[in-house]
């Protein structure tokens, strides 16, 4: 199972929070960004709907998958305030 790190970090004139190397927008506080990491961390844990998806590998062949949209990540929020 894949795992998503949120980490509140400071960011412009503000804080904003950070999984892998894409940060979110800026946040005025701490306690926004923090906000916003825990609301998107528990957003990620929601099951979707069952799709079909197709691809495209490099090779050129494609590929039709079922997605059941319950494979959802493991999700925490770093601090270090």
């Amino acid at each position: 199972m894949a795992k998503v790190t949120y980490r509140i970090v400071k960011h412009e004139d503000g804080w904003a929070y950070k999984a892998g190397d894409v940060f979110s927008e800026t946040f005025a506080s701490h306690d926004a960004a923090l906000a916003a990491a825990k609301r998107a961390a528990g957003e990620q844990k929601v099951p979707g709907e069952t799709v079909g998806i197709e691809y495209e590998t490099a090779d050129g062949v494609w590929h039709e998958e079922l997605d059941p949209g319950s494979d959802r990540p493991e999700t925490e929020v770093e601090d270090d305030e």
